[in-house]
């Protein structure tokens, strides 16, 4: 495929010396979404870790953009969001604030207006002003969400991105995942929501102890249902 955007090859991860998944091979192009499926404990979110950077692999190469992953290279973060399952944000400062810093920071132009359009669209425009702690848990992941939407991005990797959000929200959330795909962007998201991969019609990555295997919409669903 010409112009990939992610390129895992034999990529083994783990910690110390002990890999948590088999060897992963994956390509991944402009507008395709690719969820990573498996059992609790397959290594998914460590692998979404070591393809943003985070994390060194143990074997094999990560390359994005024709380039091995270095978290620590400008250009990397210019063309890559994440959102793990952590909570990280400025303290001392409003929703609003914090995500205009983020937006700034990545040289968004009109940074304010583009924030209250993704508050908007993931329902915290009453929100602004809150600070994050003040949040529930389903609206500070919204929170964390929106500081990937705000942000250019080639390459979006969400670690199980319906993590405490709504039935309403959920459905949000893969119309948000379809138009990234439409506007271009790769995404890999990790999930064990089978109607979130329903709903994004993703091809899928299962990480079994049998193997890796890359499934195509129709296998993948029956397969995250099998695992769940």
């Amino acid at each position: 495929m010409d112009h990939l955007i992610l390129e895992l090859t034999d990529l083994a991860v783990g910690y110390g010396d002990n890999a948590v998944s088999p060897p992963v091979t994956l390509d991944v192009g402009p507008g395709e979404l690719v969820a990573v499926i498996g059992a609790n404990g397959t290594g998914k979110s460590t692998l979404l870790r070591t393809v943003l950077g985070l994390q060194e692999p143990l074997g094999g190469v990560v390359r994005a953009f024709g380039r091995e992953v270095d978290e620590r290279e400008k250009g990397f973060r210019a063309r890559v969001a994440g959102v793990l399952d952590d909570d990280a944000f400025f303290p001392g400062v409003t929703v609003r604030e914090h995500l205009v810093l983020v937006a700034r920071g990545h040289g968004v132009p009109g940074a304010g207006a583009v924030v209250d359009d993704v508050l908007g669209r993931l329902g915290l425009a009453d929100h602004a002003d809150a600070v994050p702690y003040a949040l529930s848990s389903g609206q500070r992941r919204r929170f964390l969400l929106a500081g990937a939407f705000v942000r250019p991005r080639d390459l979006l990797v969400l670690d199980e991105p319906e993590q405490r959000l709504d039935l309403r929200m959920r459905g949000e959330l893969a119309g948000f995942l379809r138009a990234e795909s439409d506007a271009g962007t790769a995404v890999l998201f990790a999930t064990h929501d089978d109607r979130l991969l329903a709903a994004t019609g993703a091809r899928a990555l299962l990480i079994s102890e049998d193997g890796v295997r890359v499934l195509e919409p129709a296998e993948a669903q029956a397969a995250l249902e099998a695992v769940r």
